[in-house]
């Protein structure tokens, strides 16, 4: 399986949970309150007017908004089959961001309904939380352009050049710059940080619909929001490896990154590593130095000149890398 049938896996796994979990939260919101909601609930208030014109029985306020999300996610994922394969890396950054943007907001609307009707007796007197919504609207506007930018700019990156070495140093023909890009992905970790951005969507949803009381649910939303950002940080690594030397990038927007500057690396090499051996999965300190350990196997392995400390990143591709490394090496120290 090459890097990017296992890249495309974990976006698929991701976008999936996604999916899945956000039509249940947007579903499950106004249930989890029906002790304190009409028999019918406002839906709809008309243009310019804080007073209600349009309800539904529970199960439809409920179910109505879950298949609009269903609807447009199926949409967005077409979309991006659809699309040309010179293309396919923007359109699925954009469509990604697509996806985050439209369940952060239906999201956001129906805890914004839910907030409405609570504890009234009658929906007519439901009033629309417009503070609640315009800020929906921009928490979702925000986030789905700084991440489609983000993940379009990762997207742009100029396809790197790369000659198979015949030994552990590469011979770069006079007068040509060589670079060599590897990624790799790790589909469990993409799943474990999409489910605990989910809990903690999903506790933020319940503090603006107002469910429960604030304390529990920021005690809910912060660990669970932390341990998102961090797995994902950890779920996808990319190494890049030029005449400025070496830079590691984490996470799918390739943030943040380590750099190493090609005269502060003294060698490189390519070296089997186990979880057991780096001491677990993800970001790892032990006798071997520093490992970002994905996955089993093929790691490249760096030796810092002056320090002597070592880092290893598990990636696909690792004794080219080196080799590249080795060969700038040679080229400024003779």
């Amino acid at each position: 399986m090459n890097e990017g049938t296992r890249t495309g896996r974990g976006a698929r796994w991701s976008a999936g949970v996604w999916t899945v979990g956000t039509a249940a939260l947007i579903a499950s919101l106004p249930w989890a309150a029906r002790g304190r909601l009409p028999d019918r609930l406002a839906t709809h208030w008309g243009s310019g007017r804080n007073t209600p014109d349009g309800s539904m029985p529970l199960w439809a306020a409920s179910l109505f908004p879950a298949l609009i999300w269903l609807v447009v996610a199926a949409i967005v994922f077409v979309a991006q089959r659809r699309g040309k394969d010179t293309a396919r890396r923007t359109t699925r950054a954009w469509t990604a961001a697509a996806l985050l943007s439209a369940g952060i907001l239906l999201s956001g609307a129906q805890a914004s309904v839910v907030r409405a009707n609570l504890d009234h007796s009658d929906w007519h007197q439901a009033r629309l939380p417009t503070a609640w919504i315009t800020a929906t609207l921009t928490v979702a506007a925000v986030a789905g352009g700084v991440f489609g930018w983000l993940m379009n700019a990762r997207a742009e990156a100029p396809s790197p050049a790369a000659q198979d070495p015949s030994g552990p140093v590469l011979e770069i023909p006079r007068g040509q710059r060589l670079v060599w890009l590897s990624r790799i992905t790790n589909p469990w970790l993409h799943l474990v940080a999409a489910v605990a951005g989910l809990v903690a969507v999903a506790a933020l949803a319940a503090l603006v619909g107002g469910l429960a009381a604030a304390g529990p649910l920021w005690a809910v939303f912060l660990p669970f929001a932390l341990t998102s950002l961090a797995v994902a940080c950890c779920s996808t690594v990319q190494a890049r490896a030029s005449e400025r030397g070496l830079e590691v990038a984490f996470g799918p927007l390739g943030w943040p990154a380590r750099r190493w500057p090609a005269a502060d690396i003294e060698s490189a090499r390519a070296e089997d590593r186990t979880p057991a051996q780096a001491g677990g999965w993800g970001y790892r300190l032990s006798g071997l130095g520093t490992t970002v350990m994905l996955r089993s196997g093929e790691c490249l392995v760096i030796r810092t000149r002056g320090k002597g400390t070592e880092f290893a990143v598990s990636i696909d591709d690792a004794e080219r890398g080196a080799a590249l490394l080795n060969a700038l090496d040679r080229a400024q120290h003779g």
